[in-house]
């Protein structure tokens, strides 16, 4: 009888190979959905930390493999890894890839038209930039969704649509600017982080003032008692030294 997690480690090393063999397809993202969906997994965070960070090296490897090949190539090699950072909930991997297609076609569109992307998607893409907390690249998306339109303008469009091209350069600007705002209350908020991290690593590193423990009452009046013996005490040595010498 075959071991509960034997048909998961299966489907595990036969996604690895899958990848190592340079074979992105649908297949591939299937078997990695499976595997993510089988109850056989006990522990599913490890399992998707572990495939994450072989999805994140191999993605690595794949990009210079596919540096050299035509852009149809290039697209779907990008569009694979985002799809799998996508199933393994990897959103920061994913929105990197997606950002790197999108300009990839938006700077072969000179050449090849039908690459060009549109404002929305730009726009799309900036808005869940921004919802996942990656401001700048969101804000750099909505330069080129703001690029695109005005290329459109001066293209020449109608009525209508130069309508919708100010409600929709309203809406990008509105992100961008929600987008560059957050960016700065979140270096500023670094900024405090660091100067309290310092500050917290001066005070440890200088040495404790020591603080002179207050006397008790007691030990006062015992101290005083004691210096008024003393004063006692040398006068009368004083006195009888004076004494002997008269004599």
């Amino acid at each position: 009888m075959s071991h509960p997690g034997s048909g998961v480690a299966q489907q595990i090393a036969l996604f690895r190979s899958q990848i190592n063999n340079k074979i992105f397809n649908d297949h591939s993202l299937r078997i990695l959905e499976s595997v993510l969906a089988s109850k056989d997994v006990k522990s599913l965070s490890q399992l998707r930390s572990t495939l994450k960070q072989f999805i994140r090296s191999e993605s690595l490897s794949a990009i210079r493999h596919i540096a050299s090949k035509s852009v149809d190539q290039k697209l779907s090699t990008l569009e694979f890894f985002v799809q799998a950072f996508a199933i393994i909930g990897d959103i920061e991997s994913c929105l990197a890839l997606r950002y790197e297609a999108l300009v990839l076609r938006e700077h072969k569109s000179q050449i090849q038209q039908w690459l060009q992307v549109s404002p929305v998607e730009w726009l799309n893409f900036a808005e869940q930039s921004l919802d996942n907390c990656f401001y700048a690249i969101s804000a750099k998306a909505c330069d080129y969704a703001l690029s695109c339109l005005q290329r459109n303008e001066i293209a020449g469009a109608k009525t209508d649509e130069l309508y919708e091209n100010l409600l929709l350069t309203e809406r990008i600007s509105k992100i961008k600017n929600c987008a560059l705002t957050s960016e700065a209350s979140r270096s500023v908020q670094a900024q405090a982080a660091e100067y309290l991290r310092k500050r917290s690593e001066k005070c440890k590193a200088q040495p404790p003032i020591r603080k002179t423990a207050p006397c008790a009452a007691s030990t006062l009046y015992r101290k005083g008692i004691k210096k008024r013996n003393d004063r006692k005490l040398q006068v009368r040595q004083m006195v009888k030294l004076c004494g002997s010498e008269s004599v």
